[in-house]
């Protein structure tokens, strides 16, 4: 997780580096598999989302896989249009961040029944979970899971009938790294608590270590405590930041809970690189796509540390580079979230692909990226998205995915041919023919005559090992700049190892920045700013000079 208060919070830097790696090769070796066996069916009669055969599924026993963002409603209440752009994206699951007013300001019924009203006019699934449990043992300020199961039972009159829109996720992260084996209790209890009050929903559970589990308590008891669960609607959550930065360990764990038949999902996740170390996203939204598991990455915006804030500024028309892959990259939510059927959704019984979209039509081609726009495609249920593919010859290479009917492609070469063509889907994955084709020539990059530019490099923060640092480009000329490239050079052996608002190439200390889409243009007198995370070993000078498109630029102030 990452409050809006302090975005640095990650586990694994409070504990000694030889205690964490020999808690690793337990976890992720899978030598302690005792706790894992095939789950048993439910017990009881299915309200609504509940479990079935280890897997999440509608009332009408349609599966559902989650595909959605987490949105910090409880510090953030004024950004209500937040779940209509969230839903923009081909999201099916938003997870909404409250508090039971231990820690931060209480959500009373009334606020909590609007957020699942507006969920449920975007057609989201809404997950609901407590933020004041985060880290509890470890982080003083934080509150029990029992005091959170009150809160719930508080909640009980807003929440009674909504078992088919709302999944109840009892606590965030709601023990740290001290002592995680007292996690099982009361996590037992609070679940236990909660059914004896009459909740029929699907509630959902967090791991300890700050929801990492890098000690395997959560898989070595999940067994136990899904049992406990007279109705056998529990579904367990893993959050996956620095932790999981290899490849095995992110489908070790995964596959642990599946092979014993226990429902799982990646409740919060990371991508962008920070000083604990590189989450393997890549893995993370693949494995989650092969095995069918559900995934909610980290998060909407407002994020202290904005690494990990999908759009900045709350402006679903600037994605950052992190949103930009997770709604547009591989395996990401464009391509892969399909709608509840309890709002329509298709079934699997739809097998009717839709009619092909519209030729593309290109515009504001730079020497690195173009915008593409087609005219949409009809379905008998519902167009859920579209892959844009690069075709060469007889091959294709999908190269972005929309929501909408259209798509900025970036990272292209200047001077160079390109030939892009769009395909539809609907929510069953039925997958159109293939548009028409649309050639593009890129430009040929280079200065721009009479524009002018400055550049204002500085650190926003720093420690050992890393750093995070700012470059804002003014464009000081007359006429605005479509397109654009930077080119600086560190002294000291810094290396980016991610940006936002632009795509970084680097060879040893040579850097070359290419535009994001809502950074390609820079209006006159007006700014565009990027921002990144580099490793560092000590000296950390400035860049002495910079370049955009070949012209040098002056030094901002």
């Amino acid at each position: 997780m990452r409050t809006a208060r302090s975005t640095t919070k990650n586990p694994v830097r409070k504990h000694p580096v030889t205690a964490l790696l020999t808690a690793l090769v337990t976890l992720f070796g899978l030598v302690a598999l005792g706790g894992l066996a095939p789950a048993q069916a439910a017990t009881a009669a299915a309200t609504g989302l509940h479990i079935s055969d280890g897997r999440l599924v509608e009332g009408n026993g349609n599966d559902f896989v989650m595909r959605g963002v987490n949105h910090a409603h409880t510090w953030y209440p004024n950004e209500t249009q937040s779940l209509a752009d969230i839903k923009a994206t081909g999201a099916n699951t938003v997870r909404v961040v409250l508090s039971d007013g231990f820690r931060w300001s209480k959500n009373g019924p009334d606020d909590v029944a609007a957020v699942i009203a507006q969920c449920k006019a975007n057609r989201l699934i809404c997950v609901l979970e407590v933020h004041d449990t985060t880290g509890y043992g470890e982080d003083t300020a934080a509150g029990t899971l029992d005091h959170a199961a009150d809160y719930w039972i508080s909640l009980k009159d807003v929440l009674a009938g909504q078992e088919d829109y709302v999944i109840i996720n009892i606590g965030n992260e709601p023990w740290g790294n001290t002592n995680p084996a007292g996690w099982t209790a009361p996590t037992t209890a609070a679940i236990q608590k909660l059914r004896a009050a009459g909740f029929a929903h699907t509630i959902m559970v967090d791991a300890p270590n700050w929801g990492q589990d890098w000690q395997g308590v959560m898989r070595d008891n999940a067994q136990a405590v899904y049992d406990a669960d007279t109705t056998g609607n529990l579904i367990f959550s893993i959050h996956m930041y620095s932790v999981y930065n290899t490849a095995q360990k992110v489908t070790d764990y995964l596959n642990a809970f599946v092979d014993a038949g226990l429902p799982l999902l990646i409740g919060e996740f990371g991508g962008p690189a920070d000083q604990y170390g590189d989450p393997d996203e890549d893995t993370m939204m693949a494995t989650a796509e092969q095995l069918k598991l559900g995934y909610i990455a980290w998060s909407w915006s407002g994020n202290t540390d904005p690494i990990l804030d999908l759009t900045i500024g709350f402006d679903p028309t600037q994605l950052s580079s992190w949103g930009e892959r997770i709604f547009h990259g591989a395996n990401g939510i464009a391509q892969t979230s399909h709608e509840a059927t309890v709002y329509g959704g298709a079934t699997e019984d739809d097998t009717e692909a839709p009619t092909a979209p519209g030729t593309p039509v290109a515009s504001a081609v730079t020497d690195t990226s173009a915008a593409l726009t087609w005219t949409a495609s009809s379905d008998n249920v519902a167009v859920t998205g579209y892959d844009v593919v690069r075709v060469n010859g007889g091959s294709e290479t999908t190269v972005a995915a929309s929501a909408t009917t259209g798509v900025s492609v970036t990272g292209l070469t200047a001077d160079t041919a390109y030939t892009f063509a769009v395909y539809a889907r609907d929510a069953a994955g039925n997958r159109s023919a293939r548009s028409a084709t649309v050639a593009v020539t890129t430009d040929e990059g280079g200065t721009t005559p009479g524009v002018g530019c400055s550049v204002g490099y500085r650190v926003v923060n720093q420690w050992s090992g890393g750093f995070q640092g700012e470059i804002t480009i003014r464009n000081t000329g007359t006429t605005k700049i479509d397109g654009w490239t930077l080119g600086f050079a560190f002294a000291n052996g810094q290396t980016v190892t991610n940006m936002w608002g632009g795509t970084p190439t680097q060879t040893g200390g040579s850097v070359k920045v290419a535009p994001a889409s809502y950074t390609s243009t820079i209006a006159a007198n007006g700014s565009v700013t990027v921002g990144f995370t580099g490793s560092q070993s000590g000296t950390n000078a400035a860049p002495a000079a910079f370049t955009l498109s070949g012209a040098t630029c002056a030094a901002a102030a």
